[in-house]
């Protein structure tokens, strides 16, 4: 098996793992998502979903940027929501917006327009920090793992951008 391959596996591993913390999180420690919680899982998802076509696929040095390129998009996507997310969880208490309907409560009830304003606003439960590990929030550890699936998916395209030059 290829570096490359073996790369857009271990990103497919990473973020599997990613969304079962969160699940565990969820249903065992029982730690509420708020709207851009869930928003960040679809954006793991998404990224781990482009890495597991990419192993499927094998694609060679053109394609394998292709790939990157998107999760790179869907990365930066992630470090956007994150940093929304940080930026709630550090106002000061009396500048926190007042807390919102669920999230399926807002896709269910709401034009979809309106629900996704709604939901990439956040909310007061989006400020709440109900965990750390070393002193950082969910959202802090959700914005370095999208660094990494970016400089994982960067290296996957160096490596077959490499090896192609060794073939000629």
């Amino acid at each position: 098996m290829s570096t490359t391959r073996k790369l857009y596996l271990l990103g497919f591993i990473f973020s599997f793992g990613l969304f079962g913390v969160a699940l565990y999180m969820q249903h065992v420690m029982q730690l509420e998502p708020c709207p851009l919680c869930i928003l960040q899982r679809i954006t793991v998802i998404a990224a781990g979903l482009i890495f597991l076509v990419a192993f499927i696929f094998n694609p060679g040095p053109v394609l394998s940027k292709i790939f990157s390129g998107l999760i790179a998009l869907v990365g930066l996507a992630g470090i956007g929501l994150s940093a929304r997310h940080l930026w709630l969880q550090n106002l000061p208490p009396e500048a926190v917006p007042s807390c919102g309907p669920g999230f399926d409560f807002i896709v269910g009830n709401f034009p979809l327009t309106d629900a996704f304003s709604m939901i990439f606003t956040g909310s007061g439960e989006c400020a709440e920090v109900s965990w750390q590990f070393l002193g950082l929030t969910i959202p802090a550890w959700t914005l370095i793992a999208f660094v990494g699936m970016i400089v994982l998916a960067w290296v996957a395209a160096a490596k077959a951008a490499k090896k192609q030059r060794r073939i000629f």
